[in-house]
């Protein structure tokens, strides 16, 4: 069994990091936590277990010693969208070019 006061303190970051995303993200539900494999087991929490109202415990990728706010909005979608923006604009633009002569030699 962990440490009650490991879990208290997780509890309370668990509290703080959902209602920060909430205030700035406010289309977006927030639904659990992700921690790795290794800290689910070193706190003793279950995959599912809700421990905030709402909020479940989930098994993430995520390096030991961090964890991530899981909602229902599909973050990466946005920075795609931004990322095809910005290669449209490039591929707009033409850049003249001077093809470099082959097999000529410059004397001095």
């Amino acid at each position: 069994m962990a440490d009650t006061g490991k879990i208290a303190k997780n509890l309370e970051r668990f509290a703080i990091a959902i209602a920060a995303h909430d205030r700035e993200n406010p289309t977006h539900t927030a639904y659990g936590i992700g921690l790795s494999h290794f800290d689910m087991e070193r706190l003793g929490f279950e995959e599912g277990e809700q421990v905030l109202p709402g909020i479940t415990i989930q098994c993430d990728s995520g390096v030991s010693g961090n964890f991530r706010v899981l909602c229902d909005a599909d973050h990466d979608e946005q920075l795609t969208e931004a990322e095809e923006e910005a290669v449209e604009a490039i591929a707009t633009r033409s850049v003249p070019s001077i093809a470099p002569e082959v097999g000529r030699t410059r004397e001095l």
